[in-house]
């Protein structure tokens, strides 16, 4: 591994951008940001997380991008970020983030968000008695794996419903479970990317994710299910929701390389938040013009300043 520091004593900063072994050579979307880093002088490379090889004290800075099967080692993985030097987003925040309770403590901070409840392992759950649809989901989890959708006025939805749970509880996993807001069939999800800029986080861009749940949950192959994206303007609404967000975070969000902002229209038609995601988030970084050269410049200023 000598050559690492020969190269970093000539000054040329090192980066490494954490995968997982599936997409050892990064998500085609993170691979937009390479050419951005090398024309400001900075190497990048792709490097699995749990991959023993991996001299992590070797890079100037380390940076979370597709570690996307941790969901089922949430504690080896939160074990593994505390032992990086320079991780971003740093490892306090990663052990916040990738469990959804969080979603409880943005919520009593006074941010609008999907009325959410818990069933810890051990706990018995029965669906709510009225009608109506709802999410269910691990709280830790990605890409849509392991969530279902449940018209509790079908009887057999309600019998999966109830199954869903108790698969995850079984598995020793925390389940939420969520009111289906219906106008993400015709709004869809919208997300707002931040990207740290010389005066913290900025926003850059925002996205809109077609419906994708179309049903109870039989398991999906694969890390994520496909996601229908289409480029859109965030609104003055769903901006300020955004900023109430972020300034809710833990130890504050001018410590953030990027940050995503999921909402949806709640039954008002006002945005209400359904995640924040500060771990692992695709950044869609091909939908709006400049963001892998913005996404270049978070990334430079956060490198470590040279002494």
């Amino acid at each position: 591994m000598t050559n690492h520091h020969h190269q970093a004593t000539r000054g040329e900063p090192r980066v490494a951008l954490v995968t997982c072994t599936e997409l050892a050579d990064l998500d085609p979307d993170d691979r937009l940001v390479l050419a951005p880093l090398a024309a400001r002088g900075i190497t990048a490379e792709p490097a699995v997380w749990d991959d023993p090889a991996s001299d992590w004290t070797a890079y100037d800075l380390v940076v979370l991008r597709s570690p996307w099967d941790y969901m089922l080692r949430r504690d080896e993985f939160v074990a593994w970020a505390e032992r990086v030097p320079t991780l971003a987003n740093p490892a306090d925040v990663v052990r916040w983030n990738t469990d959804k309770r969080y979603v409880g403590e943005l919520s009593a901070a006074g941010v609008p968000t999907v009325p959410t409840s818990w069933v810890v392992p051990g706990e018995s759950w029965q669906p709510p008695a009225e009608s109506g649809e709802y999410v269910i989901k691990p709280a830790v989890s990605a890409g849509s794996q392991d969530t279902g959708r449940y018209d509790l006025a079908d009887p057999e939805h309600r019998k999966l419903a109830v199954a869903h749970v108790r698969r995850l509880s079984d598995a020793g996993r925390v389940t939420m479970i969520q009111p289906y807001l219906t106008a993400v069939d015709t709004a869809g999800e919208t997300a707002l990317l931040f990207l740290a800029g010389p005066d913290g986080l900025a926003f850059s861009h925002a996205i809109r994710k077609g419906p994708m749940l179309t049903g109870p949950d039989f398991g999906v192959e694969g890390l994520y299910r496909p996601e229908e994206i289409t480029a859109r303007l965030a609104t003055e609404a769903q901006l300020a929701v955004a900023e109430k967000t972020l300034a809710a975070v833990p130890g504050g969000s001018e410590r953030l390389l990027y940050a995503r902002v999921d909402l949806i229209p709640g039954p008002d038609g006002s945005p209400v938040l359904v995640e924040l995601e500060l771990t692992e988030p695709s950044l869609f970084l091909a939908h709006a013009a400049g963001a892998p050269e913005r996404l270049a410049d978070a990334i430079t200023s956060h490198l470590p300043r040279p002494a």
